[in-house]
């Protein structure tokens, strides 16, 4: 049983740390939406690296997303934005998610204010 046990703790892969979201802002143009969003992710390069974000409403409808095409090991935390967010009239607040290449969604979200 001993050995069982063993070989389950070295066949397990570990999980990197999730990409958070360090810091978001929102600001209206127009009919749209602009959203600057901050992340921060331990990227290795292309084998692994946060590939993304998306704006959500708070009952996780998706309602935007940036999809970011190269690692940013090298430059951590990064910021980036999307543009053309359509966000339904009297919402007071979204939740932005990010994700990575191997480990998918983030399980934390960040809630920004619309003002």
């Amino acid at each position: 049983m001993r050995y069982l046990v063993l070989s389950a703790l070295i066949a397990t892969p570990a999980l990197a740390d999730d990409p958070v979201i360090e810091n978001a802002t929102a600001q209206r143009n127009g009919e749209t939406w602009r959203f600057d969003v901050t992340v921060s992710h331990p990227d290795t390069g292309w084998d692994h690296y946060a590939d993304g974000w998306r704006v959500l409403d708070m009952d996780g409808n998706e309602l935007g997303m940036r999809v970011l095409h190269h690692p940013h090991e090298h430059e951590q935390p990064f910021t980036r934005s999307l543009s053309g967010v359509a966000i339904p009239e009297g919402m007071a607040q979204v939740r932005i998610q990010a994700r990575c290449s191997v480990d998918g969604w983030a399980e934390k979200t960040f809630v920004v204010p619309l003002p």
